[in-house]
């Protein structure tokens, strides 16, 4: 029971850290929402100027609730990037005690470039990527239809190209953790490049709305990260003999532990104790089962001779006879139990009750029992 318990309770605290974590996310989260609440409608005037430079008519709202909804949502998702480093710094604080010590140093930086990149993305698509677009699209319209593009429409175009390049310019770190992890090297991605360039146009069609301009603007510089990628991880490729030293570095760490739970365990007992095997902790345990009713009997026997004082003598010397074999046989058993009980004491550091314990064994035991239990009692003094 106690043993589900203490497993239960390192769960349980993990839970509770990570809803602490998670709280302090949706506060930051809910306090910069309701900083650009009131400022939402000139947010999405400054994210929608490059449509607007673009389409000389106004932008249009079909739905009833969209000129309200549509800034709002724009404020949750901004609010949502603002706070990204944040979150990575909480992820990270989660994280990083179940991590190795060298895995710990190449996170952080890890989390820092892949938060500056994802922002570069960003950047990029609202400076470079919609003018281009914008501008194309505006352009190819058949005659005689005049475009009106939708605030609603236009807002989730957008943030498909905010995630599309966001995620794009994580390239670099990827390419890092691979080379790092050993899975790759720099000269197999090189000679995979052909086939990254073609999944560059894949990828870009399959992120970014259906026009060319976009697809080849996100894929060129998925291209040209990845070869930012492959020049920086020639500084992360690690040799046989440090991946080596860092696992058993890892096995050390995990060994750490379960040497000092091991080493505890056997300090408190002698250097030449010998740990029992199955069938002795299995006799140990009949014994302790035997004791315990003896002790029962006992009880129940000392009633009965209470009640009958006439009987009395005649029942302890037929009982505890020093001539019955079987009596002393159960009384040196009990004494056995007694000595093992003990042994669980001192290793609970229950050092008064071993002591009590230890000194009905002086009283009750043969020799060999006096003996073991006077060396115990001076490694209790000492």
């Amino acid at each position: 029971m106690s043993e589900s318990i203490e497993s239960e309770q390192p769960f349980l605290s993990h839970l509770f850290e990570l809803r602490d974590r998670l709280l302090r996310i949706v506060m930051l989260v809910l306090v910069l929402f309701l900083g650009l609440f009131f400022v939402a409608n000139d947010l999405f005037t400054m994210v929608a100027r490059p449509l607007m430079d673009a389409y000389p008519g106004d932008i249009i709202a079909i739905g009833i609730l969209s000129p309200f909804l549509t800034p709002i949502k724009l404020a949750l998702v901004a609010s949502i990037f603002l706070s990204m480093p944040f979150i990575f710094y909480q992820m990270w604080g989660f994280i990083a005690p179940g991590l190795y010590k060298h895995e710990r140093k190449l996170v952080m930086p890890l989390v820092i470039s892949s938060t500056v990149l994802f922002y570069l993305g960003v950047l990029f698509a609202y400076y470079v990527v919609f003018p281009l677009v914008f501008a194309f699209l505006s352009k190819i319209a058949p005659e005689g239809v005049n475009a009106m593009p939708d605030i609603a429409a236009y807002l989730d175009f957008i943030l498909t190209l905010f995630f599309a390049f966001g995620l794009a310019f994580e390239i670099p770190i990827a390419t890092i953790i691979l080379v790092w992890m050993g899975m790759v090297t720099p000269e197999q991605l090189r000679k995979k490049r052909p086939y990254v360039i073609v999944g560059a146009f894949v990828v870009g069609m399959f992120l970014t709305p259906p026009d060319i301009i976009s697809q080849t603007l996100l894929a060129i510089p998925m291209w040209i990260l990845f070869e930012v990628g492959i020049f920086f991880s020639r500084f992360f490729v690690r040799t046989e003999e440090e991946i080596q030293a860092a696992q058993s570095a890892a096995g050390d760490d995990e060994d750490t532990q379960q040497d000092a739970s091991a080493a505890a365990a056997t300090s408190a007992y002698p250097d030449d104790y010998v740990a029992p095997t199955d069938a002795e902790m299995e006799a140990e345990l009949d014994r302790i089962e035997a004791e315990e009713e003896l002790e029962e009997g006992a009880s129940k026997s000392s009633e009965t001779i209470v009640e009958d004082d006439d009987d009395d003598d005649s029942y302890m010397d037929e009982e505890f006879d020093d001539d019955d074999e079987d009596a002393v046989a159960i009384i040196e058993d009990v004494v056995d139990s007694k000595l093992q009980r003990v042994m669980t004491l001192r290793d609970e550091e229950k050092l008064d009750e071993a002591r009590e314990l230890l000194y009905e064994v002086l009283a009750e035991g043969n020799e060999e029992q006096v003996g073991v239990a006077r060396n115990i009692l001076e490694q209790l003094d000492s």
